[in-house]
C-alpha cells in the first residue's frame, strides 16, 4: 500500500493545544472517504423520517434502519449503499435512551452529541472493520496503543452463542497484547436494535486517561472516569425473533459509533468534554451573560451552589436547542416537542435560580453555537439565529410567567395545609402537567418549608397518566404480521428471485369524453401468500393473509396517502370476492391485506378491483393539498416549509411552519389562490425523472434517501421537461413536488377546497383540515346559514330588552350557538369572524343583564329601606328572579346604610326559596352571615355557605315561615 493516509491540521489548535474539533470531524470522514472508499452522507434531521416509535434519532444507524430490516425499496438510493460514513446529530432524551436527568451532574453526559460512524451493508466484516479502526486511531490521531483496551462479545450459553473469538484473534493479529483484549457477557458487547429486529455481537474500544505504562483492565465497564468507551463497532449478524430465539441474517452489516465529544476529549488531553473547544465558546458567553464566577469543572458536593452543573446543563441544552429547531422539532406538549419544552425549562431554570441570569441569557448563546457547530451543519446557517432565538424567548417567558404563578399557589396551598401533613399529589401534578413545572423544583420548595410530598400518591398519579396514555389512540398500533414482511421472508422472496411488485398500473386511468375518470382493468397472478411470518403457497378459507401479486393497480399507504380498498376475483369465478382490506409496500412487494373467503393459492390468477370512489377522493384531496401547499407559499412566504401531509378520501390534512398565528385575510387568500388554480383546470403533469435531474429544480424542498430513483414529480400547469431545464424559474412559479401519490389530470376535477380548521401544534407549526369538492361547498353553505343566525341575534341584542329573562336567553342563544361554530365543518376565517362577533354579543348580553339586574337591585333596595327605616337587622321577603339580583339588593341595602345587617328570602315559582345575608363589620366576630344562612336554611331543609361577612343558600319554601322566625331569633341573639 501506499504511504498511509494522514490527516492534515492547520495552524489553529483546539484546547490545550490539541487538534480542534471540527478538524478531528473532518479527519474522520476524510479517512474513511478517501483511503477506504465509503461513501460520505450528511447528518440526517435530528426528526426521525418514517418511524414513529423514535422521539429523536439517536444514533447514527436510525437513517439506516430500513437497509437493516430489508425493508428498503428496491429503487431507492439507501439500495445503493455498501460503504457509507457520516457525522449524525443525536439526541437522547426521553424514551428509551433518555440522558435528560444526568446531564450536568457530570462531565460526560448530553442531551446532543455528535456519533461518528461507518457502516457496510453486506460489503466488508470484522476483519476490515477492526483494522480501519485501529489504523485510523494509532496512525492518523496517533493516540498510544497502550491506552486503548478492546472489549468482544465472551459467549452466552442461554441463547447457544459462543465467544466471539474470531474478533478476538483479529485483535491480537493487529497486535494487541492480549492483556489488552477482555471478553463480556451480552449486557456489554451484544448490540440489538430492539426487542425483536438485527443483532449481533460487538467490539468496543476503550481509552485509558490516566496511562503512564499502568494495566487498566480492570477498569474497563466498571464505571470508572478514567477509563471510557469511545468506539463502538457492531457486526450486525442475527435477527432476534419474536419467540426470543436468534436467527443469522441472510446479510452480515457492519454498524460503528464513536462519540465525537469523547474523542475530541482524548485528543486534545482533557478529562471533561466540556472542557473542549466543543463547549468552551458556549461556557465563555454564558460567563458574560450570568452573575456567577466562572466555569471550573467542579462536581458533586465539590460545586457549592451547583453553579457549575448549571453551566454544564445550559451549555449543553441550547445545543439541542438549536439543532432540534432548525430540524422543525419546536417546544410543544405531545412527544418530542414535550422533551424539548421540558429541556427548555431546565435550562431557562438554570440560568434564572441557579447562574441569576436575566431574561435573554439562553437565546444570547444562539450565535455561539452556531459559529461552533454551523460548519459542519449548514443548516444551522441556512435560518437567521434570530428564528431560533425567538422561539427559545418566547417559550422562557412563558415559563416565567408559569414559575410564578406555580409559586403562588404551592404557598396558597401550604396555608391551607393542615400541620404535620404532606403536600397534596393532585396540585403537585397539576403544577407538573398543566404548568410544567419541574418535579426536582416542586420538591426543592416544599423542602424549603420542611414540607414533604406525598410521592406515593404522585406516582399513582403518573401511573395512571402513563396508563392512559397507553389506551390512547397510537396505543397497541403493533404492526400487522401479516401486511409487514419480515427480514427472513425479504431475504427468502430476493433468494427465490420473486420480482418486486409491478405497482405501475396504479396510474393507469385517463380521462373519458365525459370528463369521468376511466381507471384500466388489471388481471395480476398471487406469486405468494404471508400469513403469521412466512411465506405460503396456500390459505384457507377464513384465514387473514398478504396476499404478493407480480401486478398492481392498487395504490399501498404511502407518501401521507391512504391505501386503495377493493377487491380481487379468481378469472372465471365472478361470484366469489376476496375483499382488500389494507395495503402496503414492504422492501418493493405490495402486500394486500386480504381475509380469504375460499382457498386462494399462488398461481391463482386473479382480476383486481379498485374501489374507484374511495381511490377518485384520495386523488382529489392530494392534488388539492399541492395547490394548498403552493398557495401557502405565495401568501405566507417562501419560508413556509411542508411538515407533513396526510390525504384520506374525506379530508386533508396539512402542518407547515409559519412565523404566527394565520390571520383570517390570510387564509382567505390562500383559499382565493387555491380557486384560481382550480378555475384555471391546470393539467396536472407527472413524469418519473432520475434523481440527480430532479435536485436541479429551483424551489423543490430537500430530496433525500427516502426517495427512489428514478423518482416521480407533479407539476401543475407547467410540463415537467420546463421545469427541468437548467435555470429555469418554472417551478417557483407553480406547484411542483417529488411525489409518489395519485392525482387528477386536471386540477378543475377539485370543485372546491374550504379550510375548516387551523391551529398551531406548537410555537411555529400550524396544522391545517381541509375539504374538497361537495364537502367544500357543503361547508361554505353551512357557513353562510351559520352566519345569518349571528346576523339575527345581533339585531335582536341591538334592540335592548328591558326583561333580564329575555336577556338571559339571549345570552344562552349566544353561547349555544358560539358551541355550534366552534364544533361545525365550515371555513376557518368564517369560523374565527363569527366566533369575534359572538364574544362580543356575549361581553354586550353580560354586560346588560348585569345593569337590569342592578337596576332592579336599586329599586328593591329603596323600597325595602323606606319600610325597614334606621332598623340595625332587616329580615324580610322580596322577589327576585336570581340570587344574583337577591344578592345585589342585600348589598345594595348595606351600601345604603352601612351599619345594618340584612337577610333576606325570595320564594320562586318552582318552590325553592333563596336566602342571602350579610352582616355589618361592626357586629364581628361575633355576629357571623355563614352562621346565620345557614341556620335560617337548616330550617327549610336546604343548604348554606359563605364568609363571616355575606353568605347565600336556598331550602323549600313549607319552611319559610319557620325560617324567617328562626332569623330573628338568631341575630337577636348574637346582638
Amino acid at each position: 500500500l501506499a504511504v498511509p493516509w494522514r490527516w492534515c491540521c492547520s495552524p489553529r489548535r483546539g484546547a490545550a493545544g490539541g487538534p480542534p474539533a471540527e478538524h478531528v470531524r473532518a479527519a474522520f470522514l476524510r479517512f474513511f472517504q478517501d483511503r477506504h472508499g465509503h461513501r460520505r452522507l450528511p447528518s440526517a434531521p435530528v426528526r426521525p423520517r418514517g418511524d414513529p416509535r423514535l422521539l429523536f434519532v439517536n444514533a447514527g444507524m436510525n437513517q439506516f434502519k430500513p437497509i437493516f430490516l430489508g425493508t428498503v425499496h428496491p429503487r431507492s438510493e439507501l439500495v445503493q449503499h455498501r460503504r457509507v460514513v457520516n457525522s449524525q446529530k443525536c439526541v437522547r432524551a426521553g424514551g428509551k435512551h433518555n440522558d435528560l436527568e444526568d446531564v450536568g451532574r457530570d462531565t460526560y453526559h448530553h442531551t446532543f452529541f455528535e456519533m461518528l460512524g461507518n457502516w457496510s451493508f453486506g460489503d466488508y466484516f470484522k476483519e476490515e472493520a477492526c483494522s480501519m479502526a485501529w489504523e485510523l486511531l494509532t496512525e492518523v490521531y496517533e493516540i498510544p496503543r497502550d491506552r486503548l483496551y478492546i472489549t468482544y462479545f465472551g459467549g452466552d450459553s442461554s441463547l447457544g452463542l459462543s465467544a466471539d473469538e474470531e474478533c478476538r484473534d483479529i485483535w491480537l493479529r493487529l497486535g494487541v497484547p492480549a492483556s489488552h483484549v477482555l471478553p463480556f457477557p451480552l449486557k456489554d458487547n451484544f448490540w440489538e436494535m430492539g426487542d425483536t429486529g438485527p443483532c449481533g455481537p460487538c467490539t468496543e474500544i476503550h481509552y485509558d486517561h490516566v496511562g503512564g505504562g499502568r494495566n487498566a483492565a480492570a477498569l474497563v465497564n466498571q464505571g470508572n472516569p478514567d477509563v471510557v468507551e469511545i468506539w463502538n463497532l457492531v457486526f450486525m449478524q442475527y435477527s432476534r425473533e419474536v419467540e426470543g430465539n436468534l436467527l443469522p441474517l441472510p446479510q452480515h452489516h457492519v454498524d460503528t459509533g464513536m462519540g465525537l465529544e469523547r474523542l475530541v476529549t482524548v485528543l486534545q488531553n482533557k478529562r471533561s468534554n466540556y472542557d473542549t473547544d466543543l463547549f468552551t465558546p458556549i461556557l465563555d458567553a454564558i460567563y458574560k451573560g450570568c452573575r456567577r464566577p466562572r466555569y471550573q469543572g467542579l462536581v458533586g458536593d465539590a460545586d457549592v451552589g451547583h453553579v457549575n452543573m448549571a453551566y454544564r446543563v445550559v451549555a449543553d441544552h441550547v445545543r439541542t436547542l438549536c439543532m432540534c429547531i432548525t430540524d422543525g422539532i419546536y417546544p410543544g406538549f405531545s412527544g418530542a416537542e414535550l422533551v424539548l419544552r421540558r429541556i427548555l425549562r431546565r435550562a431557562v431554570r438554570f440560568c434564572s435560580e441557579v447562574l441569576h441570569a436575566p431574561p435573554g441569557l439562553l437565546a444570547s448563546l444562539v450565535p455561539t453555537v452556531v459559529e461552533v457547530l454551523g460548519d459542519a451543519y449548514p443548516e444551522l446557517t441556512k435560518n437567521t439565529n434570530q428564528q431560533i432565538m425567538d422561539i427559545i424567548n418566547e417559550n422562557e417567558a412563558a415559563f416565567l410567567s408559569s414559575l410564578e404563578r406555580g409559586r403562588r399557589i404551592i404557598e396558597r396551598t401550604v396555608q391551607q395545609m393542615e400541620p404535620s401533613t404532606n403536600f397534596p399529589a393532585e396540585v403537585a401534578w397539576s403544577l407538573y402537567g398543566n404548568l410544567g413545572f419541574p418535579l426536582d423544583l416542586i420538591d426543592l420548595m416544599l423542602e424549603e418549608k420542611g414540607i414533604s410530598l406525598d410521592s406515593a400518591a404522585f406516582n399513582e398519579l403518573a401511573l395512571e397518566d402513563a396508563k392512559r396514555k397507553a389506551r390512547g389512540p397510537q396505543a397497541g398500533q403493533v404492526e400487522d404480521p401479516n401486511t409487514h414482511l419480515d427480514v427472513h421472508s425479504l431475504a427468502q422472496l430476493q433468494s427465490n428471485n420473486v420480482p418486486a411488485t409491478d405497482d405501475s398500473p396504479k396510474y393507469s386511468y385517463t380521462l373519458g369524453l365525459h370528463g369521468q375518470y376511466e381507471f384500466s382493468p388489471c388481471q395480476a397472478t398471487v406469486l405468494v401468500l404471508y400469513r403469521d411470518q412466512s411465506l405460503q403457497k396456500e390459505v384457507g378459507a377464513g384465514e387473514r393473509c398478504g396476499v404478493i401479486l407480480d401486478r398492481t393497480n392498487f395504490y399501498a399507504e404511502q407518501g401521507g396517502q391512504d391505501c386503495d380498498k377493493g377487491y380481487m376475483i379468481r378469472l372465471g369465478q365472478q361470484d366469489i370476492l376476496f375483499p382488500v382490506e389494507s395495503v402496503h409496500l414492504c422492501g418493493g412487494y405490495v402486500i394486500h391485506e386480504v381475509t380469504a373467503v375460499e382457498t386462494l393459492r399462488a398461481g391463482d390468477h386473479v382480476q383486481l378491483f379498485v374501489d374507484e370512489a374511495r381511490r377518485l377522493a384520495c386523488m382529489t384531496n392530494h392534488t388539492a393539498t399541492h395547490v394548498l401547499n403552493f398557495a401557502l407559499r405565495h401568501v405566507l412566504g417562501e419560508h413556509t416549509e411542508q411538515r407533513g401531509s396526510h390525504v384520506t378520501a374525506e379530508r386533508l390534512r396539512f402542518d407547515f411552519d409559519t412565523k404566527g398565528p394565520v390571520t383570517v385575510e390570510q387564509l382567505q387568500q390562500v383559499e382565493q389562490v387555491v380557486q384560481d388554480v382550480i378555475k384555471r383546470n391546470e393539467v396536472v403533469h407527472m413524469a418519473e425523472v432520475p434523481l440527480t435531474l430532479a435536485r436541479r429544480v429551483q424551489g423543490l424542498r430537500a430530496v433525500d434517501e427516502g426517495y427512489p430513483d428514478p423518482v416521480r414529480i407533479v407539476s401543475l400547469g407547467v410540463p415537467v421537461e420546463n421545469v427541468l431545464t437548467r435555470d429555469s424559474e418554472a417551478a417557483l412559479q407553480t406547484s411542483v413536488e417529488l411525489c409518489c401519490g395519485t392525482h387528477l389530470l386536471q386540477t378543475g376535477a377539485v370543485e372546491d377546497l374550504a379550510i375548516i380548521n387551523e391551529r398551531q401544534l406548537v410555537k411555529g407549526i400550524s396544522r391545517v383540515i381541509a375539504v374538497t369538492g361537495g364537502q367544500a361547498k357543503q361547508a361554505r353553505e353551512v357557513g353562510q346559514c351559520l352566519a345569518m343566525e349571528v346576523d339575527s341575534v345581533s339585531l335582536r341584542m341591538k334592540q335592548r330588552s328591558t326583561s333580564i329573562p329575555e336577556m338571559q336567553n339571549l345570552s344562552k342563544e349566544v353561547g349555544q350557538l358560539t358551541k355550534v361554530v366552534t364544533d361545525t365543518a365550515m371555513p376557518q376565517w368564517q369560523r374565527k369572524e363569527l366566533e369575534t362577533i359572538l364574544k362580543g354579543l356575549q361581553r354586550t348580553a353580560n354586560t346588560a343583564i348585569k345593569k337590569l339586574e342592578m337596576k332592579q337591585a336599586e329599586e328593591k333596595a329603596q323600597s325595602l329601606l323606606a319600610k325597614h327605616c334606621s332598623q340595625t337587622v332587616i329580615i324580610d321577603t322580596v322577589p327576585a328572579d336570581s340570587l344574583s339580583i337577591l344578592m345585589k339588593v342585600v348589598n345594595q341595602l348595606c351600601d345604603r346604610s352601612p351599619g345594618t345587617s340584612v337577610l333576606l328570602l325570595s320564594p320562586q315559582a318552582s318552590g325553592e326559596v333563596l336566602c342571602a345575608c350579610q352582616v355589618s363589620k361592626n357586629c364581628l366576630p361575633v355576629f357571623s352571615a355563614a352562621d346565620w344562612a345557614v341556620a335560617v336554611c337548616a330550617q327549610m331543609e336546604g343548604k348554606a355557605g359563605g364568609s363571616p361577612i355575606v353568605a347565600k343558600g336556598s331550602g323549600n319554601a313549607k319552611g319559610m315561615q319557620g325560617a324567617l322566625a328562626t332569623a330573628l331569633e338568631f341575630a337577636q341573639s348574637k346582638l
